[in-house]
């Protein structure tokens, strides 16, 4: 048990295989929702490094969910499409656990990042007299750095104690991706040790955050109903309100999946359940953030307005690809 040494080579990830008669029908559903969301996302990043007027800590910190739901998303649909395409569903022990490890960090960070944006919007609308020197350049930086090494720290001690199962079989994994609880109950290890630490690494990195969250949003509410005028009510909760839809869809589908007594009902759900946390989520903030965010429709209509009258542009891609 001690040794490090795995009797299965690989994992077969079952996926939707229960549903053969939609196989077509999936691949041409995941493959739309992962060009859109990588389009998205990407266009996001884009118009936030070059207009200058986002150039402001909540729009970097939009840039920053942006770009970790492309590698979000990118960890997961790539293959589920492949599955779905090739037939083959299997995967090498080390790339599931690899996925899950690039997957489980991603989630952490995201946790944080949404409750860095929360903290945010929190210090602009309730302390907005010193909301400019509270929130420098250097300030957003670390909050940032410290999200993103603080998620992928988070995973890397429960990697190791996956490192260091012995896999025996069976060898199917009744989901689409390589999640923890399908990975370790796959072991003829004892896992006692690492199911305990899973837990709390797990809530050491949900809990505050979403408390966080949760606190910053009872301060903004109660500040906001402290307005008099109805139109600066609506002004101050239209700067929140897409990153709260954003937050509600997250921890709602992130509680659905992960914190619910997994009965045979929802047992069933659960990877229905999943591709709403995996796979829908990342879609979701663009277009929350692009059709309800003035600012980046006005940058979208200036990156367009300035693209159509640049002709040249097209004139070199055309001579470019004419060789």
């Amino acid at each position: 048990m001690g040794e490090n040494q795995t009797s299965i080579t690989e994992f077969i990830l079952l996926g939707f295989g229960d549903l053969p008669q939609l196989k077509t029908l999936l691949f041409l559903l995941f493959l739309v929702i992962y060009i859109v969301t990588m389009a998205g996302n990407i266009l996001i990043v884009a118009l936030v490094v070059t207009d200058r007027q986002l150039h402001t800590p909540m729009y970097f910190f939009l840039g920053n969910l942006s770009c970790l739901e492309t590698c979000y998303t990118s960890t997961i649909l790539p293959r589920v499409l492949a599955s779905l395409l090739t037939g083959d569903r299997t995967i090498s022990v080390r790339d599931c656990i690899i996925q899950f490890y690039i997957f489980g960090s991603l989630a952490a960070t995201e946790c944080c990042l949404l409750s860095v944006m929360s903290y945010d919007r929190y210090l602009a609308i309730c302390k907005p007299l010193h909301y400019a020197a509270l929130t420098n350049g250097r300030f957003c930086t670390k909050l940032v750095a410290g999200s993103w090494i603080g998620g992928f720290m988070s995973v890397a001690i429960i990697i190791f104690m996956i490192s260091q199962l012995t896999f025996c079989g069976p060898n199917e994994i009744d989901h689409f991706f390589c999640d923890l609880s399908p990975i370790i109950k796959l072991s003829c290890s004892d896992i006692c040790v690492l199911e305990v630490t899973a837990v709390i690494f797990s809530s050491m990195f949900t809990l505050p955050p979403f408390a966080l969250t949760l606190a910053s949003y009872v301060h903004i509410i109660s500040t906001i109903l402290r307005i008099p005028s109805t139109t600066g009510r609506q002004k101050a909760f239209s700067t929140c309100s897409s990153h709260l839809i954003v937050v509600t869809i997250f921890y709602g589908t992130l509680v659905i999946v992960y914190m619910l007594p997994k009965n045979d009902t929802l047992r069933s759900l659960n990877k229905v359940f999943s591709v709403f946390y995996t796979v829908l989520t990342p879609i979701v903030n663009p277009l929350v953030y692009s059709l309800r965010n003035k600012e980046v429709k006005e940058a979208l209509r200036k990156a367009h307005s300035k693209l159509l009258s640049s002709p040249q542009i097209f004139t070199k891609a055309k001579m470019m690809f004419l060789g």
